[in-house]
């Protein structure tokens, strides 16, 4: 049986953080496309966010108080979906067999198809506006407590699309709303218009309006300290992390190479990828739930059970 950990130690999210790159190789290489090496460098700032501070429901998803999860790096879909293998609501064999097959559900962007998924993305300068219109929503229309975590790439980054959402967020006083941005420096014709230059994104976003944390995308104490201060919705002000990451990390003969954007690594090159990173796993997590109107936890979806339902 498997043992499922809530909030666990960040000695425990280092081995997740491991688990959802092997399974991003896996799910790529068995389907013969994807962007592993995109997945891979967001790996660490995911398995903090699930492990410790997502609060959601995943037994019951159409629980209204859940946080928000919005992938604006939609083609980073081996991440998200390794995810939610991780949190034990899609099995090993789905995630092998089922990613970017015709009839399947787990497509090569993630659609509303999932019950997991708020809005189809992966066209590029989507989700942070998309994530705007629901933390808009929680805000003035349900008042409701959660939180909208959405991920951005920083090829994104160069659209306007990106900083209007910004500039509304910050306008409506959106502190509810928590953007992540990847910045891994190669998108899908080389470096990025600024690089790993994360002061220059700081510079931007603060002049937007933005409360800005610049970080190590990779050390797991930073992420999960600034995950820890954006939970803090008191003020008026949207939050940015700025995430410095490397494409491709864990795996060597990858890291920071303009090469191998949006391309699974051949079967042998997958399995170095795997031994490097420490072999396959079988870690299951559950962060925090969301608090229902009298403080407590949720009346529905409090299976205890390790075997979560699967929809």
């Amino acid at each position: 049986m498997t043992t499922t950990l809530t909030k666990p130690d960040l000695k425990t999210v280092a081995e997740v953080a491991a688990q959802l790159r092997v399974d991003s190789v896996r799910s790529s290489t068995s389907a013969g496309s994807g962007h592993p090496t995109s997945s891979m460098s967001a790996a660490d700032l995911l398995a903090v966010l699930i492990s410790r501070h997502l609060r959601y429901d995943w037994g019951s998803p159409e629980n209204p108080r859940n946080d928000h999860l919005v992938f604006s790096k939609g083609h980073a879909s081996p991440l998200l979906y390794s995810v939610f293998r991780a949190v034990g609501v899609v099995g090993e064999d789905e995630l092998l067999n089922g990613y970017r097959r015709f009839d399947q559900r787990l497509e090569g962007h993630p659609t509303p198809e999932l019950p997991w998924v708020d809005v189809a993305t992966g066209s590029l300068g989507q989700g942070l506006p998309d994530g705007v219109g629901i933390a808009l929503a929680g805000k003035y229309l349900d008042k409701l407590p959660y939180r909208v975590w959405v991920l951005c790439g920083d090829s994104e980054f160069a659209e306007g699309s990106i900083w209007e959402a910004l500039d509304k967020a910050s306008h409506y006083k959106l502190s509810n709303l928590v953007a992540i941005l990847d910045v891994n420096r190669l998108g899908q014709r080389g470096e990025t218009d600024l690089g790993w230059d994360t002061e220059a994104y700081r510079r931007r976003a603060e002049a937007f309006g933005a409360r800005v944390l610049v970080i190590d995308g990779h050390d797991l104490d930073a992420i999960d300290e600034a995950f820890t201060t954006a939970e803090d919705t008191s003020g008026e002000q949207p939050t940015l992390i700025i995430a410095k990451t490397v494409k491709g990390k864990g795996f060597s003969e990858v890291e920071d190479s303009p090469d191998w954007h949006g391309k699974p690594f051949p079967e042998d090159m997958a399995e170095r990828a795997i031994k490097e990173l420490g072999g396959e796993r079988d870690v299951q997590v559950r962060g925090p739930r969301p608090e229902s109107d009298d403080g407590g936890l949720p009346a529905r979806g409090q299976a205890t059970s390790p075997e979560l339902p699967r929809y």
